[in-house]
């Protein structure tokens, strides 16, 4: 790469330099007597490295890896005999462009007998103040149909009241235009039709349901996802 900056550079610059070959007698062409191309080399070589150093600074911004926390709290406007599903959800961010990673680690749903599938979405405010219904339609910066919203994370399957799930290859972002930090994730009650509801409401909320807990995205430090990566999973299955 510092090789094709050099040549370009100096290819662009020789249209401005001009010397005279040295006579036959001559072995070799001396710059100490040609200061005027030494110099312009020296400056091409000066603007090479700076471009270098910036590329690289560059690459280390880019590289910065980002986390965020979600503390999930049962929604305030819950009856108390509704499920009280508490717990963490952790992203992770590689490098700005990079497709987000996160872990689901909820507990609180009803213990049914059978295996029952939760809903998980980002909603557009971060506000919590009416409990989960005060955050609400999904976030939706491209005015685009359900399942297509950042943050359209699916459902999840919980066994014996409880989630944990790790999933990669998300669309949503910690950074850019449409970042979802200081948003709200919120966890429902039923299951996403995934747009395939017929209706209108399957188009902007998958028919979700209630909205049975929920959080505010936060900056974080790795600190809780490495725990995370290195404890067991609850329920291998999940």
């Amino acid at each position: 790469m510092l090789a094709f900056l050099f040549c370009g550079l100096l290819l662009a610059a020789r249209v401005s330099v001009t010397w005279t070959m040295p006579a036959a007698e001559e072995s070799s062409f001396d710059l100490e007597n040609t200061p005027d191309l030494a110099e312009k080399i020296s400056d091409i070589h000066a603007k090479v490295l700076e471009i270098w150093s910036e590329l690289g600074r560059q690459r280390e911004v880019n590289a910065t890896e980002m986390h965020a926390m979600c503390q999930v709290q049962p929604s305030a406007s819950l009856a108390t005999d509704q499920p009280q599903v508490t717990g963490l959800v952790l992203f992770r961010q590689p490098w700005p462009g990079a497709r987000l990673e996160a872990f689901f680690d909820l507990e609180g749903f009803p213990a049914e007998p059978n295996i029952s599938s939760h809903a998980i979405h980002v909603h557009q405010f971060g506000s919590l103040s009416q409990g989960c219904e005060s955050t609400g339609p999904h976030y939706n910066p491209m005015n685009v149909q359900h399942p297509q919203h950042p943050g359209d994370f699916g459902n999840f399957v919980v066994r014996d009241g409880r989630l944990w799930k790790f999933r990669s290859g998300l669309v949503a972002s910690l950074v850019g235009p449409h970042s979802i930090m200081g948003r709200a994730v919120v966890v429902h009650a039923g299951e996403d039709d995934m747009g395939r509801g017929g209706n209108q409401a399957s188009l902007e909320n998958g028919n979700a349901g209630r909205r049975l807990a929920c959080c505010v995205v936060a900056a974080s430090s790795s600190a809780a996802w490495k725990y995370q990566v290195l404890r067991p999973p609850c329920d291998p299955h999940t």
